[in-house]
């Protein structure tokens, strides 16, 4: 057997669940795109009348300002806490362990996670305000339930940032670092000025990573807070499942994956972008 034919057939099998499971369902996404259909009546074809109709949905716009925010408020944090805490457990004696328990919460499901959370946290009749006294009233002011929904996020996903961080310090060669010390740098001028901006790369695929994540985050929205309080947490992706199955209005939430989808290969082209200028940069490895 030749080594094209080889390869052909060891290809084959991602191939098929490649077409089966995601260009299958994109193409019947953009079919449904061009629907009016509630899914138990007869799809009526309005052509591309659903996605016009996004330009001028203000639901879906003030839902990607809230997504945005929520972005704007889990993202940086998402990345400070794993570059600082993988710095911190660089060397200890327990770091492996370390990183198994920042990382345990990431293995937990997210609905039991999240009816932990509710059990713990919630204001009235939570384990933690009962013991302590201090109370988080995300059931009844907007600001509070963002902030619930970026901290249950931060709870779970900053083990893996962590772990990709720790990775990528390893990666730094220790003469580099022992070279500064040598020439006189102390450990905060070591980390500032050579870990730091050695860590780029690392940072822009967490960037972008932590950006999709919050452009299709929907999960944790739709198990704690259903979007409420008044709409202050209703993400895109709680937004599209609003409107695609509880209103039933199927060919509109088909139009809106494909907002969702377009949004999510820009990034990702930026992300290539950057990428390619990292590579292209003199010095670059």
């Amino acid at each position: 057997m030749s080594a094209r034919r080889r390869s052909f057939w060891l290809a084959l099998p991602a191939t098929l669940v490649f077409v089966v499971f995601s260009l299958v369902p994109l193409l019947a996404v953009l079919r449904y795109a061009t629907w009016r259909w509630s899914g138990t009546t007869d799809p009526v074809p309005v052509g591309a009348a659903n996605l016009v109709r996004l330009l001028g949905d203000d639901a879906l716009w003030r839902s990607l300002g809230t997504t945005v925010a929520f972005a704007a408020l889990a993202l940086p944090a998402f990345l400070v806490l794993s570059i600082v805490i993988a710095l911190a457990i660089e060397g200890v004696r327990f770091e492996r362990a370390i990183k198994a328990l920042l990382f345990a919460p990431g293995l937990v499901t997210v609905g039991g996670s999240a009816i932990a959370w509710y059990l713990l946290y919630n204001p009235d009749f939570g384990l933690v305000p009962e013991l302590t006294g201090l109370a988080l009233p995300w059931t009844s002011q907007p600001w509070a339930a963002l902030a619930y929904v970026v901290l249950f996020t931060l709870w779970q996903q900053t083990g893996y940032g962590v772990l990709v961080a720790s990775a990528s310090l390893r990666g730094i060669p220790l003469e580099v670092k022992e070279a500064a010390r040598v020439d006189g740098a102390r450990e905060g001028e070591v980390r500032r000025l050579i870990v730091l901006p050695m860590l780029r790369p690392t940072l822009l695929f967490l960037t972008v990573v932590g950006t999709v994540f919050s452009l299709q985050s929907y999960t944790a929205v739709y198990l704690l807070t259903r979007g409420g309080p008044f709409g202050s947490t209703r993400v895109l992706g709680y937004f599209l499942y609003e409107t695609a199955f509880e209103r039933f209005d199927l060919g509109y939430g088909a139009a809106i994956t494909l907002f969702v989808l377009i949004l999510t290969l820009a990034i990702a082209f930026v992300q290539a972008r950057l990428l390619d200028r990292r590579a292209a940069a003199p010095g670059a490895a």
